[in-house]
Order: structure tokens, then C-alpha cells, then sequence
């Protein structure tokens, strides 16, 4: 009976889930990335502290994703696993709708293709496969859906629905408008009449989450400034030199995994002989990775989608044109696009033989960068040795220690941003708002990363009402003057 087995769309899907679930759970440290330090210190300020997001903490993501973390904490406290669970979930139902998009065009073979080319890649490490709970998984899963819908539609129903879910991508990423554009260029060609009702759906749902943050009490003007306008130009996230971009850009593209995609792009494009709906969708997305040009690894699982999609039909053909083995090639895919998991089998090892973490408090040279376990208890301790009214503030990137700490920074600007806007905002809040703690970090990042101006102005707030209590994680922890 096992010998005739043949496994199921279901079987690969909960496989993947499982695989994604070792590799996201698993991390070193068993806490908050960077990036979810942030989002959590956010959205418990929301929930908690009634602190709507950009008046409790800056960062320049949609609202959505911050609800997310404040019901984490609402429901779990500080925590690192909820928002990774929920977006492997979630994650899984794009799996799915992949499933379904390429078994409506091709058939089941190409649907299991899909499934194997989309859910193993979204597991490596070049495309941030620990980093699931992020909002590229959820502007995915959305736009994903859009253009099933789009492509199986049959009534001016599913044209709206595509652009709602459309809609919703975007209200949760703004690069979910690559695969808007791609949809309405397909609607532009060959359905114009039902372009007005796909428009419509993505008017509904962007004036649902308006409406929402009406609501709850969300500035627009603050979610335009954050979320887009401040995130170019001098000091942002995407103010980077052409070296450092032509670098990064080499790095991702040509010193990655993604390299195992390019023979059946290229194949895909030489069957087709043209540019369709898919191969514009991964054009577009490829064109908004080197418009933001930041080439975070995040970034890069926007192509994943179109990708899979284009190698899974690509195999298809070669299977049923050339009569390739099929099971043959399904085995070799699953071994070549298979990612390492080092990490997660260590932990696993370390759990099993009872691991007791040393990590040493002590401050000494060289000064390096504490791990992310080490900023969770840094946090633990600040939490400990504080009154839940005391105001902290962590020098530097310290988004991870702020989020531990459970206690609000004197700034809105709590993990630097070092804009104009940024910078006015940070010196004022913090001439106004003296916290009983300042941690400064003694690692080169800080040194490296801040700005000069930003960094001095720290030493002359500690130099002149601070003195220092201690070293922790390699961090000068200063406290206020009685």
C-alpha cells in the first residue's frame, strides 16, 4: 500500500507549514528580530497604552502590521512567536491559491510544481526565510489571490474581488501595487470593460482601512509622511551609495539561491515568446526592488511568487512535450531548492540536552554587538530594575531591548531614524522628556551607523544629568540624577 502512495497537494502544504515553522521558531535566542522589536514596541503601545501608531513609536510600515503585534501582546505579552505562527499560516494559504493558479492552467502537475518551487524557496535564507511574520507575506498571500481571481474569473464578482484582495495587499505594503499594475495591464489587453469593477474592489478596500484608522484615532497625514515621503532623500533607509547598491545588488542576485530559478525563467520566456501576464508581474516586481534599492533579503520574496509560478509552468511544458520523468524531476527539485537548516537542528539539539545560556554581561573589548538573546534579557533587566512609569531610552538600534523592557521611550523615534523630520522630532522630545535610563552602546555599530551629531547629543544629555550604573551586553547603562 505505502509503494502506490503518491503524495497530495495537502501533504506538501502541511510538510511546508512544519518546515517553516522549525525554520521561524527555531532562531538562536528564541526572540524578537530587529524589525519585530519594533512592531511589537508599537502595537503594545496601541493596545496597551492606547498610544495610536506614529504618536507611541515611529517606523515606516502600514497600521495593520502594528494591530497585529498589539494583539500579540494583548493576548501573549511580549513574545516572539505569535506573529511567526500567524504568518506561516497565512503564508500556507498563499501556498495554496499558487497551488490553485497553476493547476487552473496547466493542471495537478503543475500545481504540485508550484507548490515545491514557491514553498521551498520561501524557507531559504536569502530570501528571509526566519523573518515570516513580516508584511511581504501578507502583501504576497493578498496579491496572489488578486490574480487568481483575475485569471479564473467569471463575473464581475470576481473582478471585484480580485481588486479587494488587491486593495487589502496594498493596505498592508505599498510594493503590492507591482502586481496591481501587472493585473491591470493583463485587464488593460484583453478586459477593458471589466477594469471599472476591479478598480472599484481596490477603492472598497482601502477606504475600509481609512475608515478603521479613522476610527482608532490614526493621523492620515502621519501615515503618507511615515510610510512613504520620509523614506527618501538625505538620512533614510534607501539613502545608500551606487557601490554599496551595485554590491548588494550582486550579492542578492548572483550569490544566492535565487540563482536556481534563472534557467527556468529563461526558459519560460523562450516557450512563450512573449511578455504575459506572469512574466510582467516578475518584471515589475524586479523593477521595484532597484527603485527602493535597499536589496534586503524581505525584498526579495516579492519575485518568489511570479517565479514559481513561471518554473513550475516551464517544467510542465518540458514534462509533457518531452517526456521527461516527472517523479524524477519532482525528487531532484525538492533536493536542489531544499534550504539548510542548520539553526534550527542546533536548537533543536540544545533544547533536547538541556542548553543553559552563559552569555557573559560583562563589557570588554572588542565591544560585540550583543546577539539577539542577549538584548532580550538586557530588556528583561531593564523591566526588573524600573517602575512601569520610568521612561527608557536605548541609544542607537535598540528596538528589540525597548520592546523587552516594557517600558516607552521619551521619543517617538525610539530606534533611529535619521532624517530631518526625524531628528527635529527626536531633540525635542527628548529635551522635553528626561527617562531614568539612557543606554549607550559601546559595540561599532552605533559608532558606524549614527550620526555624529545624533551620537554627540546623546553624550552631552548623560554627560550633564546622567551617571553611570553600569555595563550590561556591552552597553553603558546611564541613570538620572536624584
Amino acid at each position: 500500500m505505502l509503494k502506490n502512495w503518491k503524495p497530495g497537494f495537502l501533504h506538501l502544504i502541511v510538510s511546508l507549514t512544519i518546515l517553516q515553522l522549525l525554520v521561524t521558531l527555531l532562531t538562536d535566542g528564541f526572540a524578537l528580530s530587529f524589525d519585530e522589536g519594533m512592531w511589537q514596541y508599537i502595537g503594545r503601545n496601541w493596545f496597551r497604552n492606547g498610544l495610536v501608531p506614529y504618536t507611541g513609536g515611529v517606523d515606516n510600515k502600514s497600521p495593520v502590521i502594528f494591530a497585529v503585534f498589539g494583539l500579540s501582546d494583548k493576548l501573549f505579552g511580549v513574545n516572539y512567536w505569535f506573529g511567526r505562527v500567524l504568518g506561516t499560516l497565512v503564508q500556507s494559504v498563499g501556498i495554496y491559491y499558487l497551488y490553485k493558479l497553476a493547476k487552473h492552467i496547466a493542471g495537478e502537475q503543475a500545481g504540485m510544481l508550484a507548490i515545491s518551487f514557491y514553498g521551498l524557496s520561501l524557507l531559504w535564507h536569502g530570501s528571509g526565510g526566519r523573518y515570516v511574520s513580516f508584511t511581504e507575506t501578507y502583501d504576497m498571500v493578498f496579491i496572489i489571490i488578486a490574480v487568481y481571481k483575475y485569471i479564473t474569473a467569471q463575473n464581475k464578482k470576481d473582478f471585484f474581488i480580485s481588486g479587494l484582495m488587491a486593495g487589502a495587499g496594498l493596505a498592508f505594503r505599498l510594493s503590492a501595487v507591482w502586481g496591481i499594475i501587472a493585473i491591470f495591464c493583463a485587464l488593460l489587453r484583453r478586459n477593458r470593460i471589466n477594469l471599472p469593477v476591479f478598480f472599484v474592489g481596490i477603492l472598497a478596500s482601502i477606504i475600509l482601512f481609512l475608515t478603521i484608522g479613522f476610527f482608532a484615532g490614526i493621523d492620515i497625514h502621519s501615515i503618507i509622511t511615515n510610510g512613504l515621503v520620509d523614506n527618501f532623500g538625505s538620512g533614510s533607509t534607501t539613502d545608500r551609495s551606487l557601490v554599496w547598491k551595485m554590491v548588494n545588488f550582486s550579492d542578492k542576485f548572483f550569490y544566492s539561491e535565487f540563482i536556481l530559478f534563472y534557467p527556468f525563467i529563461l526558459g519560460y520566456f523562450f516557450i512563450k515568446k512573449k511578455i504575459d501576464l506572469f512574466g510582467l508581474w516578475l518584471i515589475l516586481e524586479f523593477t521595484g526592488i532597484n527603485i527602493v534599492g535597499i536589496y534586503g533579503t524581505l525584498h526579495m520574496r516579492e519575485l518568489l511568487p511570479a517565479m514559481s509560478l513561471m518554473s513550475a509552468l516551464c517544467v510542465t511544458y518540458l514534462i509533457n512535450n518531452y517526456k521527461l520523468p516527472a517523479k524524477q524531476l519532482v525528487i531532484i527539485i525538492w533536493l536542489v531548492f531544499f534550504p539548510k537548516l542548520l539553526e534550527p537542528l542546533l536548537n533543536i539539539q540544545k533544547i533536547v540536552s538541556g542548553y543553559k545560556d552563559q552569555t557573559d554581561t560583562a563589557c570588554h573589548e572588542p565591544y560585540d554587538k550583543p546577539d539577539e538573546g542577549s538584548r532580550k534579557k538586557l530588556g528583561w533587566w531593564i523591566r526588573d530594575n524600573t517602575s512601569p512609569q520610568d521612561m527608557v531610552y536605548v541609544a542607537g538600534f535598540g528596538a528589540q531591548v525597548q520592546a523587552y523592557s516594557e517600558r516607552i521611550s521619551p521619543t517617538i523615534y525610539f530606534n533611529v531614524t535619521q532624517t530631518r523630520l526625524a531628528k527635529e522630532r527626536f531633540y525635542s522630545d527628548m529635551h522635553k522628556n528626561k527617562p531614568a535610563l539612557i543606554l549607550v552602546p559601546l559595540f561599532s555599530e552605533y559608532r558606524n551607523l549614527v550620526s555624529e551629531d545624533m551620537r554627540q547629543f546623546v553624550d552631552e544629555l548623560v554627560k550633564k544629568d546622567y551617571d553611570l550604573d553600569r555595563c550590561m551586553y556591552n552597553y553603558n547603562i546611564y541613570r538620572i540624577r536624584k
